[in-house]
């Protein structure tokens, strides 16, 4: 291989480490449930140009905070097989770029979102980005096991953001979305902790999975489970949604809760698999339900 060809070749390492840094798959999430909460909130298509804006500012504040996320958990990220080859973990992105990196996207978060949103969705998302990086990733990760309960306020702020772009104001609806995405996320992650609770003893990381009994770990998958249906089912019930998302919510659920039962009764390591790839279409799918259900 020439230089040319070695050069090409690093030139594209880098960037896709870069893009690593952003979590594409946790951004994606989050954008599909900021997009159910402007659907949910214009009851209608929203302005082309606005959802471009939040989108633009959305990514750009979920892929900052992942990228210093990155920085910071750099020592432990080393130690654990998911986590090892992550680039700031690695040196093939140095400590100091991430951080450069990071806060230059959340800088461009801000301007975004101020310029072309509004002030209340720009202050939710800085606010989520401040949560996660300094109370969650700097604190809560590593010293209680209610790391994740807490710690999951900042995730659920985007289809706040996407209600508040539309409708200026933060109300009841909006609480109900950001409840739904704050209870999911016990209930989703505890799942995944199930299945790295190796690597997270290793690193003395205080997850659930690793301080209390699997039976208190999968029982409270199952409460938390149970807690995120029965607000989806009540939320069909205030008047904002319709049909499609009323039947969405139940059917959704039902076999949400099969999943966590299951969990809940066999205590494997599969089931728990199950409970947490689930999690993730439930929450995508149910989102999606916000889009149709406003187009009907």
């Amino acid at each position: 291989m020439d230089s040319r060809g070695i050069r090409k070749f690093n030139i594209k390492q880098v960037l896709s480490d870069y893009l690593e840094l952003t979590k594409p798959p946790i951004m994606f999430l989050l954008l599909i449930t900021a997009s159910g909460g402007m659907f949910l909130a214009q009851n209608g298509v929203p302005d082309l140009w606005l959802m471009l804006a939040v989108w633009l500012g959305g990514a750009t504040a979920s892929g900052g905070a992942s990228a210093l996320n990155h920085y910071w958990d750099r020592d432990i990220d080393l130690l654990m097989a998911r986590t090892s080859d992550r680039p700031v973990a690695a040196k093939r992105i140095s400590g100091l770029a991430a951080v450069v990196f990071g806060v230059t996207l959340n800088v461009i978060s801000m301007v975004v979102l101020l310029l072309w949103v509004n002030w209340l969705a720009a202050v939710l998302t800085l606010g989520a980005t401040l949560f996660y990086v300094v109370i969650y990733t700097m604190w809560l990760k590593r010293s209680t096991p209610q790391n994740i309960v807490i710690g999951g306020a900042p995730g659920a702020i985007p289809p706040v953001v996407g209600w508040v772009a539309i409708t200026g104001s933060f109300d009841l609806s909006a609480l109900f979305l950001f409840s739904i995405v704050f209870f999911w996320t016990p209930a989703h992650f505890w799942a995944l902790s199930l299945m790295i609770e190796k690597d997270y003893e290793k690193v003395k990381i205080p997850m659930l999975s690793v301080v209390a009994p699997i039976d208190y770990t999968v029982l409270s998958i199952f409460l938390y489970t149970v807690i995120v249906v029965s607000l989806t089912v009540v939320f069909a019930f205030t008047g904002v949604t319709g049909i499609v998302y009323l039947i969405s919510a139940v059917v959704l659920g039902v076999v949400f809760l099969y999943f966590a039962w299951q969990l809940k009764k066999t205590q494997s390591l599969i089931k728990a698999r199950h409970q947490y790839l689930y999690s993730l279409l439930y929450l995508m799918v149910l989102f999606c339900s916000f889009m149709v259900d406003s187009l009907i």
